[in-house]
């Protein structure tokens, strides 16, 4: 499958989690897409562009089981929480509960909401590493106060690679009446989706990761109570002009955010396609396909360093930690992990993510479906010696 990718042959990439790696077909896609907007911009825009957009649009509201009247394309799944959480009125003393796995850029965007309303961020810390379902709906639920206005939950969490018990955590939280901001960002392609049956208020997602699609092609969901209250970022045309027969408010500000290159958000049934005729068995024979690597890749990136598998096998879906002993500091903040970027003097590139709480390092393992076996052993066979040239070595 690799020869499908562009990525460096020199370097074992484990690190589709972080910003997805489109095959060269869809990126064709994209470019044709780009060569008819070019041809004629005016006609492309100003008359082909709504009829595009609701193609498309019908085409990821199909695999992610969603009304296409609720679903708007973004750029990624920050900018989709960010118009969220802009959507939910908030009052001096109000309450937003997120977990310690959240995702760092949507929390800097919560704090920055809440500092503008004098609402309150509560911070609900889930087990780790052992998270059993019950465990995560406990800590959750137990924050639950007459105050809480939001719960912004991840699906996957980005940090740790856990995928929480959405379902029940979202019916739990939408029947004692709080609204849930489901950040979605690996889950298209990931894991399967029938986001109408989910209920949540808002499920922000992006398609550049598991979905293969070009960078810049996100979505934001949102259920029919939400969508006469929801604006994006970006305000333009769509807010003002006079609305065709059968045309929400919700599409036209989101559809038109000034002059753009839409190119991605078009790619995207042709990455949904690709995937699908690509992989024998489709998209379900691809998702289980990582699964299964992933856990597999871990165990022997375990066993070569020392450190016990972590009993998460039934929240892993396409990324898993390994824990390392804590190491040096970055030099500058801005930088990555010293280790991480020993790895990649070494041809790997794999993430590295600091863990106060256990005062340890998580080393993200990606399986995607250019990753194979001999991937994992190539960081079993480098890791350990990396770790010791730097004074560490197991838990």
């Amino acid at each position: 499958m690799r020869q499908h990718w562009g990525l460096a042959p020199e370097i074992t990439f484990l690190n589709h989690g972080s910003f997805g790696a489109c095959p060269t077909a869809v990126l064709a896609a994209q470019q044709q897409w780009r060569a008819r907007m070019e041809r004629q911009p005016v006609d492309f825009f100003a008359t082909d562009w709504w009829g595009l957009i609701d193609a498309a649009r019908a085409r990821v509201a199909a695999f992610v089981g969603a009304d296409p009247a609720g679903l708007v394309f973004v750029r990624n799944a920050t900018e989709a929480v960010n118009a969220a959480l802009h959507a939910v009125p908030l009052q001096p003393g109000d309450e937003v509960l997120v977990t310690d796995h959240t995702y760092a850029a949507c929390r800097f965007a919560l704090n920055a909401r809440c500092a503008q309303t004098g609402a309150r961020v509560v911070t609900v810390t889930l087990p780790f590493p052992v998270a059993l379902p019950a465990g995560v709906e406990a800590a959750v639920l137990g924050a639950v106060t007459p105050r809480t206005r939001l719960a912004l939950i991840d699906h996957i969490t980005s940090p740790t690679g856990l995928v929480l018990p959405i379902a029940s955590l979202v019916a739990a939280l939408e029947g004692q009446g709080v609204p849930t901001l489901v950040d979605g960002a690996h889950g298209p392609g990931m894991v399967p989706l029938a986001l109408d049956d989910l209920g949540a208020s808002f499920y922000a997602a992006n398609c550049h990761k598991w979905l293969c699609a070009p960078k810049g092609a996100g979505f934001l969901w949102v259920r029919p109570a939400w969508r006469d209250h929801v604006r994006p970022v970006v305000r333009s045309h769509g807010a003002g002009i006079p609305l065709p027969a059968g045309v929400s408010r919700l599409h036209a500000e989101f559809d038109w955010p000034g002059t753009v290159d839409p190119s991605a958000w078009l790619s995207v049934p042709a990455a949904i396609d690709w995937v699908a005729r690509t992989v024998p068995g489709g998209w379900p024979a691809a998702m289980a396909r990582s699964r299964a690597l992933v856990l597999r890749g871990r165990a022997l990136v375990c066993e070569a360093v020392g450190v016990p598998v972590p009993d998460d096998a039934p929240f892993i879906a396409s990324l898993a930690t390994v824990p390392l002993p804590p190491g040096p500091p970055a030099a500058d903040a801005r930088q990555p992990d010293p280790l991480n970027r020993a790895l990649r003097a070494e041809g790997i590139e794999v993430p590295v993510v600091p863990w106060p709480a256990t005062d340890q390092r998580l080393l993200r393992l990606s399986a995607a479906l250019y990753n194979t076996d001999a991937d994992y052993e190539h960081l079993a066979a480098v890791l350990p010696r990396v770790l010791a040239r730097e004074g560490g070595g197991a838990c």
